[in-house]
């Protein structure tokens, strides 16, 4: 399965999508870790951007390929990135979910005052431009985590999720 988590910078996406990899013991791949990896001082343009989706695209198609479970944490803010994420699980001959994370903006707001060591270099600036860049969601069957909450009911929601997947 290729579960790719998406929603705006803050909302708790790779915290989401590290669950999911543990759920389904596969693969994490966060476009901030394969940025840092291909530029280490980025620029955050489009060229950019295009070569992180790239290398991240290929790196998923492959590990699908190979038969593990693979989550991609990312904003995917265009429906073309969301849409190329289903084509190489339907490449890969593998299952496609999308889960979009969400978060109240104070949560949000604190959250990302609060972070550490993290590879995420987007401020509340930053989750405020591509919040209103976020092109809509087309797919009725995708999950809606409301990562508002505590921690603990985060991770309840992904484990209620994949419960079945993890088990087969």
């Amino acid at each position: 399965m290729l579960v790719l988590v998406c929603g705006h910078p803050g909302t708790g996406k790779s915290t989401v999508a590290e669950r999911v990899a543990e759920r389904l013991d596969g693969r994490l791949l966060r476009t901030d870790v394969v940025r840092k990896e291909l530029s280490p001082e980025p620029e955050y343009t489009s060229a950019e951007s295009a070569a992180v989706y790239d290398e991240l695209f290929e790196r998923a198609g492959d590990a699908a390929a190979d038969g593990a479970h693979v989550a991609l944490d990312g904003t995917f803010r265009r429906k073309a990135l969301r849409e190329r994420a289903a084509a190489v699980a339907a490449d890969a001959g593998v299952a496609f979910r999308l889960v979009r994370v969400t978060c109240e903006e104070e949560t949000v707001r604190e959250r990302i005052r609060a972070r550490a060591d993290d590879p995420s270099d987007a401020d509340f600036a930053i989750h405020q431009k591509l919040k209103a860049e976020f092109e809509p969601l087309e797919r009725d069957d995708h999950l809606v985590v409301d990562n508002s909450g505590t921690l603990a009911e985060t991770l309840d929601t992904v484990d209620d999720a994949f419960a079945a997947v993890a088990t087969v």
